[in-house]
């Protein structure tokens, strides 16, 4: 057994004094920290008692099989020998594992909660493996006082498991099948439910560990004999230390197979098979094994003949007759049935010829669910709160089945299944067919008087469909948008639905007495929270809320305000329904069709943990099938909704930094590192956010940094990019918008990048006036020639038709996916005839490469449910944000 003198391997690491051959080393030992931490997130380590030169230590090493073993013998190879002195010279092998062996104890320590109390517990001599346990998780590790005579037991013990979790890497590995009673799931011919007197076999093998396919019976082995058989024994011996009941097999010659009740192949599937895998033997298991097919299905039908309310639009109050079943892989089981079931009380039950896991709370669960409530009446309204609050127990509702309103709604397709309404006379303009659709769900749902939330695209013409609502169904209509947008409705009520009154109600001469003599109201959030009472004492047919993520915080008094306004119909407008996490669509729901998902709380535990923490895929879809009657969502990428739209090409452009900019990033890491470490709670977040912003306007430019109105040229690899595009989109006779999030870059960008291309380059900002600012759209849009706009993210991410453009480049990034998304859809939008290349900037080597890499991972949220932001940033641990900032100098530095 190595034992480790863990301060020598950080020295190799850090010794600047070494040699160009240790040097050479020391660059291949950096990257041994990266697999040190894969290591310990995949679990592959192994608490240990060693010996070092002060005495005994507690200590974490990794286990090496498979590939990770094929990586540090390729690594070790690579690597040229370390001298430690003149006259000796260490194998790379030594070092490497040392190396790695102090970089996975060190990150344990980091990962654990620690550290543990240690104590001596009652009726122990001695207190050792309290005091080696609470080790583990100290800072330190060591165990000072510890003899020889009192450790050798226990190290022994935990040198033997290590060698048997190191011997697994082998060419074959000892492999485990279960089998079925009989051969399968037919054993039973009447098909009746199994018992436990049913025979199960584990059957033993060997199986390649690089070819899983080469399969060797246990009998076949027995047949050849040869070193086969030793392979086997050894591995049965090793594996029933992790499964005890394999004793009862090892006591024949030749082992062949375990035969188990059933009680103990449930048990063998619900522990020991993951534990034997985790250890690197081989598992077979029924195909069935582990899928959860068991739930309740409601049949809901409209009442028919006396007392029946079809046709009589009472929508949300029409009753219902409902049947709750429960359900394995979609079949009904009657309640004799399982009552057979329950009375059986056993954990793997054959069900119609089919084997299912199930256990005593989920049988007896299922048959309170059908004596109590199986059957009755109820209205669409309760059938829908019923179905949104669903499955919090072990039994979720899996499947709904129903007709007429009910139906429509869950259908997943409503737009497509409702008849088309018929565009309003009055309307100035042409709906395309998914737009129509759009009028048509959103008609049923004001008809059944249930909110919803338009989440079409960006471009896909939400205010549209919006205005003809308000001409196909009249009634005063609070319309609560950013300020940004009061003028485009405005204008877009004037050209699609001339014949609506519309008032603006904001600004210092506000009269909300005019709202009643108007068709369509339109305020501000801001507007809505000063004048939360007077809007709300106005009679109002529906309140509209655009850009509707402006109250995806709940608690927010924008929000609240909001959700005060009475109205029998609410609609939320928003091309991100989920931005950041799950309790925004929450937020969103609540204001138009409060308590249909339950208490933020419950909707915390029920949806917003499972789906966010742990990836439930079945909590995901029953959150979909709650919110989806409710929600409509098409995107321009589909082209069943919009097939005359063009493509939107999006690509990465990696730049490098210049040799200024990465000293000054260094610089910055250092300087913020420190004041992080030194810092807790709302300070530290601050201290962030603060490095992430400083960061970011080093790999955009030093100017930016350092705001000495110095010269830009040949200062930034972004900039000089930048310049090769705008030159090139320029020479082809094209237009670009080029979004940037700092204002003072823009300013002094504009004429540089104006001399430069000797061209107009428009500037659009915050602090233009509302006349300046269309002035600058329209010469964009109408102006003949190649031009490049320059504009402010935060300015201009909404709100504007931009289709002249058809490049749009994001200089710096805002790392929201959704804000970034509205800023592109100022070109990529109904009107553009030509395909829009995006191109967003990224610095190689730094923290906007690491956090790209990780928002492509967050993205896959919003895309299962129904957007990030960069808060969650600063909840990162200190190891995680030093690796983030961390320059890679290799990678960045031209």
């Amino acid at each position: 057994m190595l034992f480790v003198e863990a301060p020598e391997a950080f020295a190799l690491l850090t010794d600047r004094s070494v040699d160009e051959k240790a040097g050479a080393s020391l660059r291949y030992l950096v990257a041994v920290a990266a697999r040190a931490c894969d290591l310990v997130r995949r679990g592959r380590v192994l608490p240990q008692l060693v010996r070092e030169p002060g005495g005994f230590a507690a200590r974490w090493r990794p286990v090496l099989t498979g590939d990770d073993a094929r990586w540090f013998r390729d690594t070790a190879a690579a690597m040229p020998p370390v001298g430690r002195a003149v006259e000796e010279e260490r194998p790379s092998a030594h070092v490497l594992i040392e190396a790695l062996v102090c970089l996975v104890d060190a990150a344990v320590r980091a990962t654990l909660p620690g550290p543990v109390v240690g104590g001596r517990r009652p009726g122990v001599r001695s207190a050792l493996p309290d005091r080696w346990a609470a080790a583990l998780t100290g800072a330190d590790g060591s165990l000072p006082g510890v003899r020889e005579d009192q450790a050798q037991e226990l190290a022994a013990a935990l040198h033997a498991w290590f060698t048997d979790a190191q011997a697994l890497d082998q060419p074959v590995r000892t492999c485990f099948r279960l089998a079925e009673p009989d051969g399968g799931p037919g054993g039973d011919p009447d098909g009746g439910p199994g018992g436990d007197d049913d025979t199960w076999r584990l059957e033993f093998a060997l199986q390649s560990a690089d070819d899983l396919s080469v399969y060797v019976p246990a009998e076949e082995v027995w047949a050849d004999g040869g070193r086969a058989e030793e392979t086997l024994l050894a591995g049965l011996g090793r594996a029933a230390r992790l499964y005890p009941a394999l004793d009862r097999a090892l006591q024949r010659a030749r082992p062949c197979a375990l035969e188990l009740t059933t009680a103990e192949a449930a048990a063998f599937l619900r522990d020991s098979a993951a534990l034997l895998q985790a250890a690197g033997f081989g598992v077979r298991l029924p195909a069935w094994a582990g899928r959860r097919r068991v739930g309740l299905r409601m049949t809901a039908r409209q009442r028919k003949g006396p007392g029946s309310t079809v046709g009589q639009g009472f929508g949300l109050k029409e009753l219902l007759d409902f049947r709750i079943d429960l359900a394995m892989d979609g079949e009904p089981i009657g309640e004799e049935e399982l009552a057979e079931l329950v009375r059986l009380k056993v954990p793997l039950v054959r069900v119609r010829g089919q084997w299912v896991e199930l256990d005593s709370g989920q049988l007896d669960a299922a048959l309170r669910v059908l004596q109590e409530r199986g059957r009755g009446e109820m209205t669409v309204a309760e059938a829908l709160g019923g179905i949104a609050l669903a499955g919090e127990e072990d039994l979720p509702l899996v499947e709904v089945d129903a007709d007429g309103v009910l139906g429509d709604l869950l259908s997943g397709e409503t737009d497509r299944r409702l008849a088309p309404v018929p565009t309003p006379e009055t309307f100035r303009g042409t709906l395309r067919p998914y737009q129509e659709r759009g009028l048509a769900w959103l008609s049923f749902l004001s008809g059944l008087g249930v909110g919803g939330i338009l989440a079409d695209d960006m471009g896909l013409g939400k205010t549209a469909q919006t205005l003809a609502l308000l001409l196909a169904a009249p009634g005063r209509t609070l319309l609560v948008c950013p300020m940004s947008l009061v003028g485009n409705w405005q204008r877009e009520a004037e050209r699609f639905a001339p014949s609506l009154r519309v008032y603006a109600h904001h600004g210092p001469d506000r009269d909300v007495t005019l709202a009643h003599e108007a068709d369509l109201v339109v305020t501000t959030y801001g507007t809505a929270l000063r004048d939360r009472e007077a809007l709300a004492a106005v009679e109002w047919a529906r309140v509209v809320c655009d850009e509707a993520q402006a109250i995806k915080n709940s608690a927010a008094k924008q929000a609240q305000a909001v959700r005060a306004i009475p109205a029998p119909f609410r609609l939320a407008l928003t091309g991100t329904p989920v931005e950041n996490h799950l309790a925004e669509l929450w937020a969103l729901m609540e204001f138009t069709n409060p308590g249909l998902l339950g208490p933020a709380r419950r909707f915390r535990r029920r949806f917003q943990e499972p789906i966010e923490a742990r990836a439930d895929e079945q909590a995901a879809a029953a959150l979909k099938r709650a919110t989806g009657p409710f929600v409509l969502r098409r995107l321009k990428t589909d082209k069943s909704i919009i097939s005359d739209l063009p493509d939107k090409l999006e690509m990465k452009t990696w730049c490098t930094l210049t040799p200024e900019q990465a000293t000054l990033y260094q610089s910055v890491v250092e300087d913020m590192m420190a004041r992080i470490d030194g810092s807790e709670g709302i300070e530290r977040r601050g201290n962030v956010l603060a490095a992430m912003t400083r960061l970011k306007q080093v790999c955009g430019h030093p100017a930016l940094l350092l705001k000495d109105g110095s010269a830009l040229p040949s200062r930034s690899g972004k900039l000089a990019r930048l310049e090769e595009l705008a030159a090139e989109i320029v020479e082809e006779g094209d237009k670009a918008l080029v979004f940037t999030q700092y204002a003072e870059f823009g300013t002094v960008l504009q004429p540089h990048l104006q001399a430069l291309l000797d061209r107009p380059v428009l500037w659009l900002h915050g602090g233009l006036t509302k006349r300046r600012r269309a002035e600058l759209v329209d010469r964009f849009q109408h102006d003949v020639g190649p031009m490049v706009f320059l504009l402010s993210l935060k300015a201009a991410g909404t709100g504007l038709n931009l289709t002249a453009a058809n490049h749009v480049i994001h200089l710096d990034r805002w790392w929201n996916p959704a804000v970034e998304n509205q800023a592109t859809d100022r070109a990529f939008r109904i009107g553009q005839t030509r395909n829009v290349q995006v191109r967003k900037f990224i610095c190689l080597g730094t923290l906007e490469e690491r956090i790209d890499e990780m928002i492509e991972r967050k993205q896959a949220l919003a895309e299962r449910v129904v957007g990030t932001g960069e808060d969650w940033i600063s909840e990162l641990s200190t190891d995680r944000l030093r690796d983030l900032f961390a320059l890679d100098q290799e990678k960045a530095v031209t």
